[in-house]
């Protein structure tokens, strides 16, 4: 996809992470001068821990209520202190699981959301979400990887 295809759809909101990889949209991003983050939501097995991935990414400092209304006030605050706007990257947003898959589509519906509030603030949001199918199931007897990343001694 040509760099122009990729701005055209940053001004209209939503990347398509089927048609371009992390690299480009992120490249393209901040060419276009907004304050570019990756939500990884690879180990996000609950709504809950989608949105702590958010704030982690956005390094959102204040309080964080933890539902869907939080979401938007802080995509919101942290899209007004950025110069230009602000585009995520949700990495691996594990929507085939069906614990996550109603809360896909509400987290994306809050994103569509900010693009309006940023429309109507002289700021631009843009979002992409790379699904990803179901987590591979437990496996017997192995313990699973902390959320934290690390291994645990």
């Amino acid at each position: 996809m040509s760099p122009a295809q990729i701005k055209k759809m940053l001004t209209q909101g939503v990347v398509d992470a089927r048609a371009v990889s992390e690299q480009e949209a992120l490249a393209a991003a901040s060419e276009a001068g907004l304050a570019a983050f990756v939500v990884d939501c690879d180990r996000a097995r609950n709504r809950s821990a989608v949105l702590r991935a958010v704030v982690k990414a956005i390094d959102y400092p204040e309080y964080f209520g933890g539902n869907l209304d939080a979401l938007y006030d802080g995509l919101c605050d942290t899209l007004t202190d950025q110069k230009e706007g602000l585009f995520l990257w949700f990495r691996h947003l594990h929507s085939g699981d069906p614990a996550l898959s109603e809360d896909a589509r509400a987290i994306q519906a809050v994103c569509d959301d900010v693009v309006e509030f940023g429309h109507n603030n002289e700021r631009r949001f843009a979002y992409a979400i790379q699904h990803a199918g179901a987590h591979p199931a437990p496996e017997p007897g192995v313990d699973p990887t902390p959320y934290s990343g690390r291994e645990e001694s």
